[in-house]
């Protein structure tokens, strides 16, 4: 139970002084290809993580109220709601190889931090995540949470973009995700009832409002009970050869190399692909293919959006899965296994894989009409094929919502 009262927030039996509230987000089309400086779309929803903390050492505790324990200045003090253990650091000094546990977040964002800014001042605090599920970022809203609240304790002015960038570098040089932007964007700049698209080259975006005449929609999450991490999947694999595949392309055309980290699939044409796309490993020539069909879907998307044509946008969703199997090969069974119930079920308007598709869950654009008959419909459908997972596939509604921010 949280509620404030003079200015102090209570979370179960404790007070503090902040509450960020950071929502997971959804991608409707632009899978698989912002660690490409690709277009993305994306939602901010309101589910996800609320940290509550206090700035130990702080001028505006009085008489002790807000004060937990007689932590040093620069002392962090975090506990979670959803998992077990304290994490404890000083935020002041070098930031510490990772220790394989949840405070990693909270580390790498001193990491991302302190290499901009001196740190004096941590935090009490804790942590708890709305919805167990994987696929909807919620490594990416935690550390957006912890970026915000080791700002607000030192006193340093972040713009959302700032937060997301900072948030992004955490997760790419300290977690060791070769993730892009597209999770950090959703989660920082996102907009209630507005779809956000991302150039991932340029760092452009916009926030396009939804159309006057498109029909009410609510997002659907299809939680399969398999948890995932992406740094005991294939997601780095995928990014490499993607990468190679921008090589070879570039290797053809006589174009000189640079180091692989700095090489992306939008550094070439897509002409310059086809021209050689006979000649590729068909494994590097597939996941082109899917940079190359995924940004025309998301052009079209925005196009379907802009116009209200709810239909459309959710059958480039589709498409975009389809590719996600075929072209990208991501998926597991209990995945495809959803997304193929999705096809069949009657009020979804189109979905996909949510985040890197490798367990975690699937999304969907649903008739909120229709929630009862659908949550039922997949319920069963995907029961039948996996049993074992009666007591953990889960599913939830939500809706777009705003980007991270203090409640």
């Amino acid at each position: 139970m949280v509620f404030r009262s003079n200015y102090t927030i209570f979370a179960g039996n404790m007070e503090y002084q902040y509450h960020i509230f950071s929502p997971y987000r959804v991608c409707p089309l632009g899978a698989h290809v912002d660690h490409q400086h690709g277009l993305v779309t994306g939602f901010a929803i309101d589910k996800g993580v609320d940290l509550w903390f206090n700035v130990n050492g702080s001028s505006q505790i009085e008489n002790g109220k807000w004060k937990i324990e007689n932590y040093l200045e620069s002392h962090v003090h975090l506990e979670s709601q959803t998992f077990d253990g304290v994490v404890e650091f000083d935020i002041a000094t070098p930031a510490l190889v990772k220790q394989g546990d949840w405070g990693d977040y909270a580390r790498g964002a001193k990491f991302a931090l302190q290499k901009r800014f001196k740190l004096q001042k941590g935090i009490t605090g804790t942590i708890k995540g709305s919805i167990p599920v994987g696929g909807l970022s919620s490594s990416a809203a935690v550390l957006i949470a912890y970026v915000m609240a080791f700002a607000k304790a030192n006193g340093i002015q972040l713009e959302a973009f700032e937060v997301m960038k900072i948030a992004s570098e955490a997760e790419r040089e300290y977690i060791g995700l070769n993730n892009g932007m597209l999770d950090q964007a959703c989660i920082a700049l996102g907009k209630k009832d507005h779809l956000l698209m991302l150039d991932c080259e340029s760092n452009e975006y916009r926030l396009i409002p939804k159309a006057a005449n498109m029909p009410d929609f609510e997002l659907g999450i299809f939680f399969s009970g398999l948890t995932r991490s992406l740094m005991g999947s294939d997601y780095n694999l995928r990014v490499a050869e993607c990468k190679t595949a921008a090589w070879l392309v570039q290797a053809y055309e006589n174009i000189p190399l640079k180091e692989q980290n700095k090489t992306f699939l939008r550094d070439v044409s897509e002409n310059m692909f086809k021209i050689h796309r006979d000649k590729m490993p068909p494994r590097f020539a597939r996941r082109a293919e899917h940079f190359f069909s995924e940004h025309k879907r998301v052009r079209e998307g925005i196009t379907a959006w802009e116009t209200g044509n709810l239909e459309w946008f959710g059958s480039l969703s589709k498409a975009s899965c389809e590719s996600s199997i075929h072209n990208y090969e991501c998926g597991s069974p209990e995945l495809i296994a959803i997304y193929n119930a999705m096809l069949t079920t009657d009020g979804i308007y189109g979905g996909r894989f949510s985040g890197a598709g490798f367990k975690g869950a699937c999304i969907a654009l649903v008739d909120p009409a229709k929630k009862e008959q659908i949550e039922k419909e997949i319920t069963e459908k995907y029961l039948e094929q996996f049993p074992q997972y009666k007591n953990s596939f889960k599913v939830y509604f939500c809706k777009s919502d705003d980007g991270a921010r203090f409640v």
